[in-house]
């Protein structure tokens, strides 16, 4: 049977025609042409939207940020630039696996997918540091969480995204099948290598590297972080002050985040990661677990995906200075349409007074 190649922004190979192919099945399972487009297309209005509110909303809070608040509108910045992308791979998925976009698209689209994976791991393992310092060093850490720190991170963090990212620039290009009349978008690995022994080589070794440099020692570091934060909340905050209550809170808030992530985003790391070990034949290379790998693929890389537009939800629910905050921007944007000037300075001044307060 005809096999369909499975490649995303995410992927380091495709399924290619072998010896055996005549005995397996690695058909595409064909409703999925229906189900992901309209799935990335969920996700792009949902994640433009809510990421759109919560930069605009940490950009309006200046003064009143907290450290958080830096590291949390970035990581929307992360998932605004990557839900940007996903009409294009919406399209690409619908058309049967098609690229129509040119070399110049399929580049930049696919860097900037994982320009957003490593950008938003490498957020909450700096917002988990900065609650560890916060909370298990809270007299001594004061020196390292200025904002000048914060930037420098910033920038550290956009610095090693980019250039995590940027084999997919180098090798990422778009490859025309004159036996299915397809144009893929796919990785090719000929400037480097001789064999496909070494092209196996190339594509399980960056693709094992993008899960352990982009999920794997990240998640580790956090959860580091929240042991020692764990220790620390059950040996001294059985009392609570209020200045307690609220690192509490915010620990909260980043938890959840670091959860969700971690579960949107571990089992894609397990189907790429057991795939690159069948490249390295280290798993079993049998059709049943190969077509398992191609089926599951879509899916696990569109549950990652969906972590991209739940982040804003989850502030909106669980953080209730950024609710507030949001709040009162609605509230002066009304105001802006039906009151005059005298009275929208009062109504500014009021709502910022109750940001402040929660």
């Amino acid at each position: 049977m005809e096999m369909e190649p499975t490649v995303g922004p995410y992927e380091y190979y495709d399924y290619e025609e072998t010896e055996n192919s005549t005995m397996c099945d690695y058909s595409e399972w064909t409703p999925s042409y229906s189900v992901i487009p309209v799935l990335y297309m969920l996700i792009f209005i949902l994640g433009l939207s809510g990421n759109g509110v919560v930069i605009f909303t940490v950009w309006r809070a200046q003064g009143k940020r907290r450290a958080a608040d830096v590291y949390i509108g970035n990581l929307a910045l992360a998932d605004l630039t990557f839900v940007v992308t996903l009409p294009l791979w919406a399209i690409y998925t619908a058309m049967g696996y098609h690229w129509p976009f040119g070399v110049a698209l399929c580049k930049i689209s696919s860097y900037v997918v994982l320009l957003n994976m490593y950008a938003s791991v490498f957020c909450l393992t700096c917002m988990s540091f900065d609650r560890y310092l916060a909370i298990v060093h809270s007299l001594s850490s004061t020196q390292l969480r200025t904002r000048g720190h914060i930037r420098g991170s910033l920038t550290a963090i956009w610095l090693l995204s980019g250039l995590l990212a940027a084999p997919t620039l180098v090798f990422r290009t778009t490859k025309y099948d004159p036996e299915t009349d397809r144009t893929s978008c796919a990785m090719d690995f000929s400037l480097v290598v001789t064999s496909k022994d070494q092209e196996n080589l190339w594509i399980a070794g960056l693709s094992i590297s993008s899960s352990a440099l982009g999920f794997l020692l990240p998640f580790l570091a956090m959860m580091v972080c929240y042991g020692f934060i764990g220790c620390t909340v059950t040996r001294h905050f059985n009392t609570l002050r209020k200045e307690d209550q609220r690192k509490r809170r915010l620990l909260k808030i980043i938890t959840t985040l670091v959860v969700v992530f971690a579960a949107c985003w571990m089992p894609f790391h397990v189907v790429k990661s057991a795939d690159a070990l069948s490249y390295l034949e280290l798993f079993p290379a049998t059709c049943a677990f190969l077509r398992f790998l191609l089926l599951a693929h879509p899916y696990a890389t569109c549950l990652a995906y969906v972590n991209s537009c739940l982040n804003p939800f989850l502030y909106a629910f669980f953080d209730l200075r950024f609710r507030s905050q949001c709040l009162c921007l609605l509230n002066l944007k009304k105001f802006l349409h039906s009151s005059p000037a005298s009275s929208l300075s009062s109504q500014k001044t009021e709502a910022q007074s109750l940001a402040t307060k929660v």
